[in-house]
């Protein structure tokens, strides 16, 4: 092990940046739909090793240090994004003759972008940098805190965040409820970077021991958390959820000629009867903008909706709300969610607040529009955000959490307003993105923001993965990708004391600044040795 370490470190010009890229890449095995999380405990050992070869001489040249630890972990997160996130490139390709262009752009100009976080927290990390266990701490913390600015900076995009890799099963995502996502993304680096330590022998004890029991800690929790109980068990807070998953065909979606047959598949699923073992279904959901008109300019959809629905059934399903703005202006679009009930009134609504940058708006558009660059999303003038987010408050009392698309990838904007709430409801259409990682990438996420908040999640694509998510993060019921149909679930919708929620930030930061401590202490005593 030593003398892999000492070649890894010693490596220069084109060995090491292929390196870089391939640690990286590989790293990317631990992502939904492989979910190997085993390939990381090689990734970031050989990271710690490349970084090595840049550190020198404390007191001297830094700034070139610095200069070549962001090359390396830009060109370990460029092999990382790219092998993650590939995929993009399919949504650009539902009208290739319109898009195709930018196909570079997605599948290579995005990781290389978010691959500038990578590089910023491994050129952070090589500022603390020194011997043993303390470059460990660093460098986990560093990535802890670029994993968390990757969720804001630029309106965020927070998607692949490392600790993922580190919760591919329910056991395995129950400490996200104590630290976070951003916590978890820290601690994951440590433990698997840890056996870089082998290769220097310093602090290897000390290291493995400590990434053994966090390692520990982490199983340990989540066996304890699982085998909690979930809920009140209230029978009146039990209800019967419908997910309806039509499965169809982006481009379809998008012709005119369809639009009609799209409604009435949906109609058709609705009015299926109960599954076995199920009752009548209170509460049916469609997938995000799959009513392919604006509802409210269409009196008939709305009573062909009443007469689907059974007397005090509900429907929540995503459309697409315009706004008037006034004579010789154009109106605005908002992506919603509405809820209607079997009369066929509009009882509950909310708008998209988080946009998705060059797919429902173009920022900078006055500027960029003179490039040819527009919104995928074929809208005039692309869709509006949301003022604010709102709880959708059902006739009977219940109170659900709205997010649209891939707004559920968020964890700071599961904290607004989230207090009151019975469940996290989804809706989502990831046929954009065809039969790739991208549906099982974005399952996953939701899976964790049910074990953050401790709410079931009710997620509906209109193909993708829909399910019923307990507070755990197990799927209750649900349609793989490319399934088409109606799926029943009852939902416990009570929620219990154990299941109060608390911002996990504080937590994130106090492990953040545990790990810096350390690299700090590891610092100073490393420059002191020096001199």
């Amino acid at each position: 092990m030593e003398r892999i370490a000492a070649r890894i470190m010693l490596l220069d010009g084109w060995r090491r940046a292929a390196l870089a890229v391939v640690s990286g890449a590989v790293c990317a095995l631990a992502l939904p739909p492989v979910d190997f999380f085993a390939p990381a405990f090689l990734s970031f050992p050989v990271l710690v090793w490349l970084l090595d070869g840049t550190s020198g001489d404390p007191g001297k040249r830094w700034s070139r240090g610095l200069r070549q630890a962001f090359f390396i972990g830009w060109l370990f997160g460029l092999g990382y994004f790219v092998a993650g996130l590939w995929w993009i490139g399919n949504a650009l390709m539902v009208e290739a003759d319109e898009f195709a262009w930018a196909l570079p752009l997605a599948v290579l100009g995005l990781p290389a972008v978010l691959a500038l976080f990578y590089g910023l927290a491994c050129a952070g990390a090589r500022l603390l940098w020194s011997e043993g266990v303390g470059r460990i701490a660093v460098l986990a913390a560093a990535f802890g805190l670029v994993e968390w600015l990757r969720s804001f900076v630029a309106t965020g995009f927070p998607w692949n965040a490392i600790g993922y890799a580190a919760m591919p099963v329910p056991l395995m995502m129950q400490s996200a409820a104590v630290v976070g996502l951003f916590g978890v993304s820290a601690l994951a680096v440590f433990v698997f970077a840890a056996p870089a330590l082998l290769g220097t022998r310093r602090g290897a004890v000390l290291g493995l021991s400590v990434a053994g029991v966090l390692a520990a800690l982490h199983l340990g929790y989540g066996a304890y958390r699982l085998s909690q109980p979930m809920g009140t068990g209230e029978s009146d807070k039990q209800l019967t959820v419908r997910l309806v998953q039509p499965n169809i065909d982006q481009a379809s979606k998008m012709n005119d000629d369809d639009r009609i047959a799209i409604f009435e598949k949906h109609l058709r699923l609705t009015a299926q009867p109960p599954q076995p073992g199920h009752k009548q279904p209170d509460i049916i959901v469609w997938p995000e903008t799959t009513i392919p008109f604006i509802l409210t300019q269409n009196p008939d959809a709305l009573r062909q909706i009443a007469n689907t629905l059974k007397p005090g059934q509900l429907l929540i399903t995503g459309t697409v709300r315009s706004e008037d703005q006034g004579a010789g202006l154009a109106p605005r679009y908002y992506n919603s969610i509405y809820v209607i009930d079997s009369t066929g009134q509009i009882v509950a609504a909310a708008d998209k607040v988080h946009l998705v940058p060059f797919g429902e708006y173009v920022p900078f558009e006055d500027a960029l529009s003179k490039l040819g660059i527009t919104n995928v999303v074929d809208l005039p003038g692309g869709f509006s955000p949301g003022a604010k987010r709102t709880l959708l408050t059902l006739p009977d009392g219940l109170k659900l959490y709205p997010l649209i698309c891939y707004e559920i990838i968020f964890p700071d904007e599961m904290t607004a307003g989230l207090l009151g709430a019975n469940a996290i409801v989804n809706v989502t259409n990831d046929a954009w993105f065809g039969n790739s990682p991208g549906p099982y990438q974005h399952f996953q996420q939701a899976r964790l923001r049910a074990v953050e908040t401790g709410l079931p999640v009710i997620r509906v694509a209109n193909n993708g993965i829909s399910a019923t998510i307990d507070p755990h993060g197990n799927v209750v019921s649900g349609l793989r990708l490319n399934a088409e149909g109606a799926e029943d679930a009852t939902l416990d919708f009570s929620i219990s004391e154990k299941q109060a929620r608390f911002p996990v930030k504080y937590n994130f930061w106090l492990v953040t600044v545990l790990l810096l401590s350390v690299g700090v202490f590891s610092r100073l005593s490393f420059i002191s040795r020096g001199n």
